[in-house]
């Protein structure tokens, strides 16, 4: 009969706690909750080896895509109420959890918010969660070679993993053009952050950029001002709907604001304007890194790799795979950030890039630092060779990704992370790579079925027979963008 020892018990006990590796997940977004299923379906997980931590300072998870009036600054979420996806719900899915049946083809904001509601409740997720706590520092303790995390709470943890992924779409980026700052103290101006819906502005208004949010407010304007002028980079000047909507190219200078005056890059001038809605992006923020430990300055050149971390406020560098930290001063696998690229359908991504940090977590050999290296390098390279000795242009471009890339570098993670993930069905099906190519027709075309009040019709049980059946419907939508676009009926397949 074996009596019961105290001590022996104790150092078993102290010695499997010791095997268990706590992970940090920063954000309860799209991507904190992506990293958060990917470790709950791991081995470790379910043996009880690695214990997962989100803190989320907002009283809800979905990040950007949970509603909030704009009365903080910045505010909480820059959610306008006219936002839809600009991405087909089947593309924009993560692969482990589709939108229900009959859900619109690019839903409403408040759609894809109760979808993340649901994925996180479907997994399990919400018991791993802090809400209404902000991580307010992150230390690296060389000594113990763990991550000190401090929370609005008062409280500090040890962590072995820090997952990063707070989102990019909250401290807004202001344009350098001179005057903006007039226009602002004038009260004449404000970051489409503020932007919710199409108040009196005035009868002109003036839209400063051209990426989703830009084109979104630019047609929600036209609703209610009498002309809207958009300021587009590059753009030839067109005077469109009988003047009641004209495309500028760059703002160069914004003159007197008591006069409403702006002056373009070819010289041209405008006046008389009401307002100013500068939907002119959001800068990369980690408030949390000491800049002893995330420089916020753009990188020096290269070769050589700097030795520490920068944060141009457009990228993050030097990292592998645009996720692990190329540093000594700290394991490269230790820290992880997610979701940093664009021009990307984020969820499948961010769900790929968690099954990569987990792999080289488990396994830190799996990362080859100096193979790695060389890559970025040969990015660099390639970049600086498209946009010449600008730095800062480099920076801006580092993270964005051009045509099919963000489909072959999705399949990278999976090859990276190894074991099951190699198989074929991991990777990226050509009918995601063909529907993406034309992503702005099928929008086009799903537009005019709102329009004519078809679209609920076309969509009700679609889905409830899997997959193939929103890929049909893609398919149809697409033929009769096509048979419409092409004379004399001359149709083109090309799917």
């Amino acid at each position: 009969m074996d009596l019961p020892n105290p001590a022996l018990d104790a150092l078993i006990s102290e010695e499997s706690a010791e095997d268990v590796k706590l992970i940090c997940v920063i954000g309860s977004g799209p991507g904190g909750l992506a990293a958060l299923k990917v470790i709950v379906d791991s081995p470790q997980y379910k043996q009880g080896l690695w214990k997962p931590t989100a803190f989320e300072a907002r009283d809800n998870i979905g990040g950007i895509w949970l509603p909030a009036p704009p009365t903080d600054s910045p505010p909480q979420t820059p959610l306008y109420d006219s936002l839809t996806t600009n991405l087909p719900h089947p593309i924009m899915a993560y692969p482990s959890f589709s939108f229900p049946p009959s859900t619109f083809l690019f839903p409403p904001a408040a759609v894809v918010q109760t979808y993340l509601e649901d994925y996180a409740s479907h997994f399990d997720l919400m018991r791993h969660i802090y809400l209404q706590t902000s991580v307010v520092e992150v230390n690296w303790d060389a000594t113990s070679s763990k991550w000190n995390v401090s929370t609005s709470n008062g409280d500090t943890s040890a962590f072995d993993l820090i997952i990063v992924a707070n989102g990019h779409y909250h401290l807004p980026r202001y344009p350098e053009t001179p005057g903006h700052d007039r226009w602002l103290e004038a009260r004449k101006a404000s970051h489409a952050a503020w932007y919710r819906h199409p108040d009196n502005f005035g009868e002109t208004v003036l839209v400063v950029g051209a990426g989703p949010s830009g084109t979104d407010v630019s047609a929600d304007m036209r609703a209610v001002a009498r002309c809207v002028i958009q300021s587009v980079t590059g753009a030839t000047p067109e005077d469109r709907e009988g003047g009641a909507f004209k495309v500028r190219g760059r703002v160069a200078e914004f003159l007197d604001p008591a006069e409403g005056r702006v002056r373009f890059e070819d010289g041209t001038e405008e006046s008389g304007i009401d307002y100013c809605i500068l939907a002119t992006g959001y800068q990369f923020n980690f408030p949390f890194f000491l800049p002893t430990l995330l420089r916020p300055e753009v990188f020096p050149s290269v070769p050589p790799l700097p030795r520490e971390l920068y944060n141009s406020s457009y990228s993050v560098f030097p990292l592998a795979r645009h996720v692990f930290p190329l540093v000594s001063t700290f394991p490269s696998t230790s820290l992880a950030f997610l979701g940093l690229p664009v021009r990307v359908a984020p969820f499948p991504l961010l769900e790929a890039q968690a099954r990569a940090v987990l792999a080289a977590f488990a396994d830190p050999e799996r990362l080859d630092k100096t193979q790695e290296a060389i890559s970025v390098v040969s990015r660099y390279e390639l970049l600086r060779s498209k946009v010449g000795d600008d730095e800062l242009a480099v920076a801006k471009a580092w993270h964005r990704f051009e045509d099919q890339q963000q489909f072959d570098y999705r399949d990278g993670l999976h090859k990276f992370a190894g074991g099951e993930f190699t198989g074929e069905e991991w990777m990226v099906p050509q009918w995601v790579r063909d529907m993406y190519k034309r992503k702005d027709v099928l929008r086009r075309e799903w537009r005019l079925l709102e329009s004519t009040g078809e679209a609920e019709d076309w969509v009700r049980g679609v889905g409830e027979g899997g997959e193939e059946e929103w890929i049909e419907l893609m398919r149809e939508l697409l033929r009769r963008a096509d048979e419409r676009d092409t004379p004399n009926g001359d149709l083109k397949t090309r799917l």
